[in-house]
């Protein structure tokens, strides 16, 4: 074992510390320890490496949990490659982090290293840079002189200040930049500046590059990908950008205010596969053809208008990510859709499309999200009985007809969201909607469904679990791009809550809703809804349900919302109401409830308006009385005389002989001992003697007190 030389023991399950043992590997060249459970202080574990000072040339320690600040690495005289990623490291750069010459490679993402990086100079060899979340707040120009850089990755850290061109000033050999996620970092070159280097992969999100669009950028003809959203760049983009982005895989210009018309993307972009994000700006005009190998396409949240019908077009082999909501498009949909065997994720929300769902939907074998909410669609419900992936499902506010389909509780087992708000589906709302165990959201309000509600929501296991955690919205796309750079891989829904329409987009997983309101349900409300633990809202407004509220509803404690206005609802409010420690908005009101409303601070302290419709409720915060609280009335003054004036009822006791001895009282016992004291002299010594004994009894005994807890707080 002393002539090892290399040594990989990454990807296991290592715990605590390095042995001491290995202080006699005096010829080891490579370590790889990454992705274990090693814990110990890191200039303890380098302790144990003091025998491999001189011929330890790759140390690879990441994604362990390591601890402490940066030690000085000098005395590794050897040392090329040294990656302490995502690790618990802390503390700011040492002075003498280390004169290491032959250093090509430092990895320290992933830590909580706080400060500014250190003069990179006495790093002359280094070929690669990843400092990327931490809490960095500076970069020296130094940078500018590692002539041999050609990855550098900085990202999600507290960078802030100005980078100019001195910070890139010998870079020749740079291929891969990213400072995303730095808000307060701006980048400030003069309109005529060339880079020295020719990159393959910029981002920049999030960081100040506006409001012109970086014409920095025009000499860059070897990207790959590029991501500068949320730059601040409210310029349009000019020609020479959209001819030289032949060779892109990904293009994110997302979140900026970006204005003018596309060009012929599929022009312009020969990738196989590639990626496209221009959400939230203000592109104009029709959508023109996209590249056909497109895999993600983002374009929402835009002025785009015109028919849809490019999509045809798109080569289904790749094509994994649909997003054109919110923006004026209009026209049917095509017919196309069979092509597309690996679509999962489609929102055409907010436009103005119309016609039928076309029956081609019910070959997207792998969706797992469908918005088409807030257009004018009509027919009956999308043939998705196929779609056995889905989970999200969002056909609210269109025109759609006819009953909800039985096989949605079949087929469709992994729903988390359903809502069909508001359209005009009638019938019944099918048993077997029991079936989706992992509900959080279930929205069939608005329409014109009749009949009972099922007895049987015990099996909405999601909606029964008590716990906070949410369901979250991971859609299955390989390519690695989409991953990385999308910033949500599904847009929003409407939701009623507490009385409003909301819009819920990152935090959706978050709700746990039940609303069945502005329907024809009839019957009781049945006792399994009560049962539904996990529940935050519950909205059975305006319908005609009958019964009472019974006193189970004490077991939804997370209940914030309870809407249950305009039925039939009879019987008084169970006492158990009062349980709901999260409920924020109630109303009970333009019911049949009746006895008095149970007292305490939580259902007091709602309006009036919250149970005002029931005439035979009484009791606070309503204004009628219930029977046996009435006010007794007030005695009446008429003026015939002074009897009245000095009323005195059978069992009263003050009254006029009562003022008159209480001061006779007080002038006789006033002054017969004020009297004394100065007509007797010996009283009035004796008085005053017995003070001054209890002044000084008080004041002995507060300094010996004071003495003994001195003496305790000494010892």
């Amino acid at each position: 074992m002393v002539s090892l030389a290399h040594l990989r023991l990454r990807y296991n399950q290592l715990e605590c510390g390095l042995p001491k043992s290995f202080s006699n590997l005096t010829r080891l060249q490579t370590l790889y320890l990454d992705n274990n459970n090693l814990t110990e202080e890191l200039h303890e574990f380098l302790q144990k490496l003091s025998g491999v000072e001189n011929s330890l040339q790759d140390l690879e320690v990441g994604s362990n949990r390591l601890t402490g600040p940066l030690p000085d690495f000098t005395r590794f005289s050897s040392l090329q490659i040294l990656f302490l990623n995502f690790n618990q490291l802390n503390g700011t750069f040492p002075e003498a982090f280390g004169q290491l010459p032959t250093l090509t490679a430092l990895g320290l993402s992933g830590n909580q290293i706080k400060g500014s990086l250190p003069d990179l100079t006495v790093f002359p060899s280094l070929t690669d840079l990843r400092v990327g979340r931490n809490q960095l707040k500076g970069i020296d120009k130094s940078i500018g002189t590692l002539s041999k850089l050609h990855f550098l990755d900085a990202s999600h850290n507290s960078l802030e200040g100005i980078i100019s061109e001195a910070h890139f000033s010998n870079l020749s050999s740079l291929s891969f930049l990213d400072f995303s996620y730095n808000s307060l970092l701006s980048f400030n070159f003069s309109s005529d500046w060339v880079p020295p280097f020719k990159l393959h992969s910029i981002r920049l999100a999030s960081c100040k590059l506006g409001p012109h669009f970086p014409k920095w950028l025009r000499n860059q003809n070897r990207l790959s990908d590029i991501d500068i959203s949320s730059a601040g760049i409210s310029e349009n983009v000019p020609s020479w950008f959209w001819d030289g982005s032949m060779g892109l895989g990904y293009l994110n210009l997302s979140h900026n205010q970006i204005s003018g018309l596309f060009p012929d993307l599929s022009l312009n972009f020969f990738c196989n596969p590639c990626g496209m994000d221009l959400s939230s700006n203000n592109f104009s005009g029709p959508i023109p053809p996209v590249p056909p190998n497109v895999t993600f396409l983002n374009l929402s949240k835009n002025k785009l208008l015109g028919l849809v019908s490019f999509l045809c077009a798109i080569n289904g082999k790749y094509f994994k990510y649909l997003d054109l909501s919110n923006n004026l498009l209009s026209g049917e949909l095509p017919d196309c859709w069979s092509q597309f065997t690996v679509l999962s994720v489609i929102s055409l929300a907010y436009n103005n499309l119309s016609g039928e769902v076309p029956s081609s939907m019910r070959s997207l074998l792998q969706i797992e999200a469908l918005q088409l909410c807030i257009n004018n669609f009509s027919g009956k419900f999308p043939p998705l009985e196929g779609c056995t992936l889905l989970k999200f499902i969002d056909l609210g506010g269109s025109r759609l007809t006819g009953e909800v389909p039985s096989w949605i509780g079949r087929n469709l087992t992994s729903l988390i969201v359903f809502s069909l708000r508001p359209n005009e589906f009638n019938g019944s709302i099918p048993q077997l909607v029991c079936h989706l165990s992992r509900i959080q959201i279930l929205d069939l309000s608005q329409n014109d469904l009749s009949g009972n509600i099922p007895p049987c929501f015990e099996s909405f296991t999601a909606l029964i679990q008590s716990n906070s955690s949410a369901a979250k919205f991971v859609f299955s796309h390989d390519d690695v791009t989409a991953i990385i750079f999308s910033r949500s891989l599904i847009g929003s829904t409407l939701v009623q809550w507490k009385g409003q329409e909301m819009e819920y987009a990152n935090n959706l997983g978050l709700l746990k809703t039940v609303d069945l309101s502005r329907n024809k349900l009839v019957g009781n409300i049945p006792k399994q809804v009560w049962s539904l633990a996990g529940l935050v809202s519950l909205n059975l407004s305006r319908n005609y349900l009958s019964g009472e509220i019974i006193e189970e509803i004490g077991q939804m404690k997370r209940l914030e919302s309870l809407d249950l206005p305009t039925n039939r609802l009879s019987g008084k409010i169970p006492t158990s109401l009062a349980n709901l420690n999260f409920l924020g908005k109630l109303d009970l009101s333009n019911n049949n409830l009746s006895e008095k409303i149970p007292s305490c601070t939580q259902l007091q302290s709602f309006e009036v308006a919250a149970y005002s419709g029931n005439p035979e409720l009484c009791g606070l915060p309503l204004s009628e009385k219930c029977p046996g609280e009435e006010t007794p009335p007030e005695p009446s003054f008429s003026g015939h005389g002074k009897d009245e004036m000095i009323h005195d009822d059978e069992d009263g006791w003050i009254n006029l002989e009562f003022y008159l001895s209480m001061g006779l009282g007080l002038i006789l016992g006033f002054w017969g001992v004020l009297g004394t004291m100065i007509l007797n002299s010996k009283c009035r010594l004796a008085y005053f003697k017995c003070l001054g004994h209890t002044n000084d009894w008080i004041c002995l005994t507060t300094a010996l007190i004071m003495a003994k807890l001195q003496k305790k707080l000494c010892s």
